[in-house]
């Protein structure tokens, strides 16, 4: 499957005005299932066949059920039950082949899924569909996206389908995370301020200026850092992971490539996909639950192995 430019940008509610409520919006603690298993995954960035079988490697241990299934036609489809959440932590798009048909996946399992079992972290590339005049991504599928695009990613932040940060067990979920003590439901909120504001100003003669001026006076949330990018002073979806010392926040986040799911301390990174596309196997999914974080990993036989990770201390 080939990219359509001309596809939409997570249009999670089609047909309806629905938010989030704000108590599901920014964790898993107040869903129906009292405990509900967490599974992850980061900077998917296009690659389709690679999420799928990273997705699909929950049901293919013995240790869990699974969380998908796939058709006749190889699509994904939720049968985690309101037992399981299911966090996008950020990049769904741009570098590989199939960028519209990732969004289409995560619409599909938005929608199959229970309210609030679903959830998107706003990652540096869905921040690029937002603020198009500060990076000049022409050649990615977020800088292809349409004012309408824009303002149906913001709409989708104010409904709080797509936030910041997510409360998890003992981790909170965001795209690069922070450096000191934060919490998720004040930048949710301020995410929603800021997209509210751009939505207003998108397509106007204002749009450029309202973006320079959101990221700066909102960057806890969006801003970019020194130097370009992912050093000191960006916000939770640019921070780079060397950034974050052992004793940051504990939360899981994704943005810096590795080849397998690496600790450091209290933060977990979780982004493997691109750094394993040129040999079979390497991609997979983190799964926390009340009593273990564990990454699963797909490896170059099909096979999955699960591998034990540390809950912080306190937690």
């Amino acid at each position: 499957m080939t990219d359509d430019p001309l596809a939409a940008m997570l249009d999670l509610t089609p047909g309806s005005d629905d938010s989030m409520p704000r108590a599901a919006r920014d964790g898993a603690g107040t869903l129906d299932a009292s405990s509900p298993r967490i599974v992850s995954i980061s900077d998917i960035h296009g690659y389709l066949d690679a999420a799928r079988s990273a997705l699909a490697a929950v049901g293919d241990h013995p240790d869990f059920d699974p969380l998908v299934e796939t058709d006749g036609d190889g699509r994904l489809h939720w049968v985690g039950g309101d037992e399981s959440v299911l966090v996008f932590n950020g990049d769904l798009v741009d570098r590989g082949p199939d960028n519209a048909a990732v969004v289409d996946l995560v619409e599909r399992l938005a929608r199959e899924a229970p309210p609030g079992h679903v959830r998107v972290t706003l990652g540096n590339h869905e921040w690029g569909v937002l603020f198009q005049d500060l990076v000049g991504w022409d050649s990615w599928f977020s800088g292809r996206r349409t004012d309408d695009d824009r303002r149906r990613l913001c709409e989708a932040i104010a409904d709080g389908h797509v936030v910041a940060a997510y409360d998890g067990h003992a981790f909170t979920y965001a795209h690069a995370g922070r450096v000191s003590d934060y919490d998720a439901a004040r930048l949710n909120d301020r995410l929603v301020e800021a997209a509210t504001e751009l939505r207003d100003a998108i397509g106007t003669d204002d749009d450029e200026a309202t973006q320079k001026r959101l990221v700066d006076e909102y960057r806890e949330v969006l801003g970019i850092g020194r130097g370009g990018g992912r050093a000191f002073g960006a916000g939770i979806a640019w921070l780079d992971f060397q950034f974050l010392s052992e004793s940051a926040p504990p939360q899981i986040v994704g943005h810096t490539r590795q080849q397998q799911a690496v600790q450091k301390g209290n933060v977990v990174c979780e982004n493997v996909i691109r750094a394993n596309l040129e040999t079979p196997g390497g991609e997979g999914v983190l799964v926390e639950t009340d009593e273990e974080v564990v990454a699963l990993e797909r490896r170059g036989n099909g096979s999955v192995r699960k591998r034990e990770l540390e809950i912080p201390d306190g937690e």
